[in-house]
């Protein structure tokens, strides 16, 4: 008879029937009611009315009817509270029952109870059972921790459990111990300022002798831990190494994962000269293609922790390029990643190879998979600069095979060939103009028309080719429209007799006939350029253009070193870092790969933290888009809040006509044309001419309007960091960093074209935040950013703006636009930037103050490591706005007392100690509004070691 019996019933009293066989004197009976009321339980019948009849059952010895109880208490005692208390007896009994099966099952369930009434009776088994005899106990006590504390953190605190786990790291039985560094890192991962798994040489060594006993699951957990230690030198970061390498053999493929992150993260301090290092390389490669031989999804996750690594360190793999050719029956989700792989690994001694690989992936039939791998044979040619001619004679067969998609996606990579190689592959240019009519994709259009305004000179038709695009203008899309406008522009300042009424024709067709703005902007610069100066306009349209770099694609190296942290997890295979997509309460804590030391050259990886930013608090905190959304996008990028009159910087800027020749040259006073024939001008169009700039040589300035401002001595001012990275923005990359220079705050911008493309209309608009900043000026960006050009802008700040508390304090929500899309990024500004220049309370009001302030609102903290005397921490802080009102010597301690005031008028008051020849400071704050005490405390550190 199967268990079906129990999910089928025809009485109608079916509740009472159950009541009275729970109740009976047999055993057999109550053990099948139990089982029917799991069944209607597990079907979705209410059957709580029987709770005090089924807890009744729990006084068996018999192993199976207790699981059921227990399950069938698990699933009610949240509705029932009340009730639930009734089985605290039996907890209790059950964790010192001979049976260490039953105490194990007792503490299970124990934990799986999530009612707060409940929790402090279960305290003393759970202390009990944590210092069990049997492992088994003791492994199931360490989990059940870890789940009280997401109920009740402070009860687990109060109640010595932490300190507990901690000792069971020391245990004998290795799954403890596996067990109790999984529930410490689940504790440690919600409180990510909690210093619970303090690792030190002992603790690391205990680990990695637990690492080789216990299963696949508890070795992860190890794994992980150890990634997130630092070793004090190269030789323990080696003796680690020595000893996680035998996991790479391992046959579950997370086990072999989270060994790689190990090794990657302590490869980092391990100088390329030891042969160990040598050693280590060669042993990385023959896991890692194991991988490869999985099922597809494996593979694919595989694949996209590889890719990471083959960023970081190609050598691993360097001579593994067989196992990443593409195989015939692989999908497609794994083809396109094995062959972004077979680049990153491409170089001269394995190209040719490739080369014969990727000609073939060209023949096949999944568009999706042909298209990249002719994008591949021209990223070859980008790279591996002996191959280029090779590949350019591929893709010349290919673009003779007629094909549509592959003619188009050839003349896209032949363009960016010709970017970089110029004057070497043109005589290819009669071959692509043929298959002009055959165009109908946006990209492979607009390469074309670039290459044909590029080489209009060497094109004898060049203005019959560019005519014909002319016809269908308004329906093009806005990237045809723009490069065909630049090209025919190109075209006429080469050919200007020719080409006089095409040039006319697509002014007017941008200017005036069309509603886009980036357009309208384009046209009537060249519009400009050409009326006023037209050798100008030359050396602008037709400068020499910079080289494409080889590899365009590659992660941002700061975001690599994060990522290779994470290898094994969600965030290896998204190649973005947890904070973007985990929601929720959970702190994200930012990793990054361990320094090199002394011993090892460090030319290899930059900086990956700021020098003044304290660690763990670097501002580049780019949450989930949808944490933004919301608010961001119903912001008006509109003119920012006016707000009190700023301090002017010492250059005067003058109102000056960048265009030169005046606005009345626009409206309508024709100068002579190029090739002695008029231009005719455009209706009268708003050109603000007050842009702004420092005075300069009209058009030479045009594109270069960053000229700093002189900063004048001020508060601390931290180094930039990077906001918002070029991955997350489609090329455009934010470094940033706030100033206070004379009661005026401002946000120093460095804005990095990392697109192929140029950026434009530029806006930028502030979230509500805790102290209502908001920009005081619109963005500035007076020239279009070209690709790999830097511009450096400092954008005025003021406190007028909307107030909404944030969480943290400090967090500032920030959008900014530009021609391609809206981007989100938030930040942490440093609370100094907001402490006024009036902040010097007189001696008896601070007095008054102080004593008014009630002692709860009082908080101590310790600055360590700080090797200065009073005078100069008191001139430090004064120079960025806390001043010293008295100064006392108590007991051989300097006491100094100082105020501050933040902008939105909260005073904050302090006692700083300093024993002289002590390096640890205690500072004491005051305020009304005690949730400013942390970020203060912060500010003080950061100024105070920097």
């Amino acid at each position: 008879m199967t268990d079906s019996k129990y999910f089928t019933t025809t009485k109608k009293g079916e509740i009472f029937e159950l009541k009275a066989e729970l109740n009976s004197d047999k055993k057999e009976k109550k053990k099948e009611a139990v089982k029917k009321v799991i069944a209607s339980m597990t079907v979705g019948k209410d059957v709580s009315a029987l709770f005090p009849d089924v807890v009744n059952c729990m006084q068996t010895d018999n192993l199976e009817l207790k699981k059921l109880v227990y399950l069938y208490l698990m699933n009610y005692a949240k509705s029932q509270p009340d009730m639930a208390i009734m089985a605290v007896n039996t907890f209790v009994k059950d964790c010192e029952d001979p049976n260490p099966l039953i105490r194990a099952l007792a503490v299970r369930t124990m934990g799986c109870i999530r009612v707060d009434k409940i929790t402090e009776y279960l305290c003393e088994p759970l202390r009990k059972c944590l210092k069990d005899e049997d492992p088994y106990v003791r492994k199931t006590a360490a989990v059940c921790v870890a789940k009280l504390h997401d109920i009740n953190a402070q009860l687990v605190e109060d109640q010595g459990f932490l300190d507990t786990l901690k000792d069971l790291i020391s245990d004998s039985n290795p799954m403890v111990v596996a067990n109790a560094v999984a529930a410490l890192s689940e504790i440690a991962e919600s409180h990510p300022s909690s210093n619970l798994l303090d690792l030190n040489p002992q603790s690391i060594n205990k680990l990695l002798t637990a690492l080789n006993e216990c299963t696949e699951w508890g070795q992860i957990f190890i794994l992980d831990c150890l990634a997130n230690y630092t070793p004090k030198d190269d030789r323990e970061a080696q003796s680690i190494c020595e000893r996680v390498t035998p996991r790479l053999s391992h046959a579950n493929s997370a086990v072999v994962l989270s060994a790689v992150k190990v090794l990657m993260k302590f490869m980092e301090m391990l100088s390329k000269d030891l042969d160990y290092y040598g050693t280590l390389l060669k042993k990385l490669a023959p896991p890692l293609v194991t991988l490869l031989s999985a099922e597809p999804e494996l593979q694919y996750v595989a694949l996209r922790n590889i890719n990471l690594i083959v960023q970081k360190r190609p050598e691993i793999l360097k001579h593994e390029m067989k196992v990443f050719f593409v195989k015939y029956n692989d999908p497609i989700y794994v083809k396109l990643e094995k062959l972004d792989i077979m680049i990153r690994l491409a170089s001269q001694a394995n190209i040719a190879q490739v080369l014969a690989e990727l000609k073939e992936y060209a023949t096949e039939v999944d568009v999706d998979f042909v298209r990249k791998a002719v994008r591949a044979i021209g990223r070859c040619a980008i790279k591996v600069e002996q191959s280029a001619e090779r590949c350019v004679s591929t893709l010349l067969d290919l673009i003779q095979t007629k094909v549509n998609y592959v003619v188009q996606e050839a003349i896209v990579v032949i363009k960016d060939i010709f970017r970089k190689y110029p004057n070497k592959y043109e005589s290819v240019i009669a071959t692509l103009c043929e298959n002009l009519d055959s165009l109908d994709e946006p990209e492979a259009r607009a390469a074309m028309i670039w290459i044909v305004g590029e080489y209009a000179e060497r094109i004898d038709n060049a203005d019959e080719l560019l005519e014909s695009f002319l016809e269908g203008f308004h329906d093009e899309s806005t990237q045809v429209q723009l490069q065909l406008l630049t090209a025919i522009v190109k075209l006429f300042l080469k050919k200007p007799t020719e080409t006089q009424e095409l040039v006319q024709q697509v002014l007017s067709l941008a200017t005036q006939d069309s509603d886009n703005p980036d357009l309208r902007d384009r046209g009537y610069i060249y519009w400009r350029l050409l009326s006023t100066d037209p050798v100008a306009a030359k050396e602008v349209v037709l400068a020499e253009k910079p080289l494409i770099s080889e590899e365009t694609d590659l992660i941002e190296p700061t975001l690599l070193d994060e990522l290779i942290c994470y290898i094994g997890t969600l965030a290896s295979v998204y190649h973005k870092p947890p904070s973007a997509f985990v929601e929720g309460g959970r702190g994200v804590v930012h990793k990054s790969l361990p320094p090199r030391t002394a011993s090892s050259e460090s030319t290899e990886s930059p900086e990956t933290a700021p020098a003044g930013a304290p660690p763990g608090e670097q501002p580049d905190v780019i949450p989930a888009q949808g944490d933004l959304l919301g608010d961001l996008l119903n912001l008006d990028l509109g003119p920012p809040v006016s707000g009190p009159p700023l301090a002017t910087s010492s250059v005067q800027m003058g109102a000056v006509d960048l265009l030169g020749g005046g606005l009345d040259s626009l409206m309508g006073d024709e100068p002579e044309g190029i090739g002695g024939t008029n231009f005719v001008a455009p209706p009268a169009v708003a050109v603000a001419a007050n842009l702004g700039a420092p005075i300069g040589s009209g058009l030479s300035d045009l594109f270069d309007l960053t000229s700093g401002v002189g900063t004048l001595s001020g508060s601390y001012v931290a180094p930039k960091a990077v906001w918002l990275p070029a991955m997350k923005a489609k090329g455009l990359e934010i470094s940033g960093t706030f100033t206070r220079q004379v009661g005026s705050i401002s946000m120093d911008l460095q804005l990095t074209n990392k697109a192929l493309q140029v950026m434009t209309d530029f806006a930028i608009q502030f979230n509500r935040n805790s102290f209502g900043l908001a920009p005081a000026a619109p963005l500035q960006v007076h020239a279009p950013l070209s690709p790999n050009q830097t511009v450096e802008i400092s954008l005025p700040l003021n406190t007028v703006g909307s107030v909404m508390k944030m969480e943290p304090l400090n967090n500032l929500q920030v959008a900014v636009k530009n021609n391609i899309d809206v981007f989100y990024f938030s930040t942490l500004y440093p609370l100094h930037i907001l402490f006024v220049e009036d902040g010097k309370m007189d001696r008896q009001m601070f007095l008054a103050t102080w004593k008014d302030i009630p002692n709860e609102n009082e908080t101590q903290f310790q600055i360590r490591d700080c090797p200065l005397n009073a005078e100069a921490v008191s001139s430090k802080l004064q120079s960025s706005n806390i001043f010293t009102i008295a100064k006392r010597n108590v007991e051989g301690q300097d006491m100094l007392y100082q105020s501050l005031k933040l902008t939105n008028g909260i005073w904050v008051l302090a006692e700083l100690r300093i024993q002289p020849g002590n390096p640890n400071f205690t500072l004491s704050l005051k305020c009304r509004a005690p949730e400013v005490s942390q970020h203060v405390y912060q500010a003080y550190e950061t100024i105070l070691k920097n």
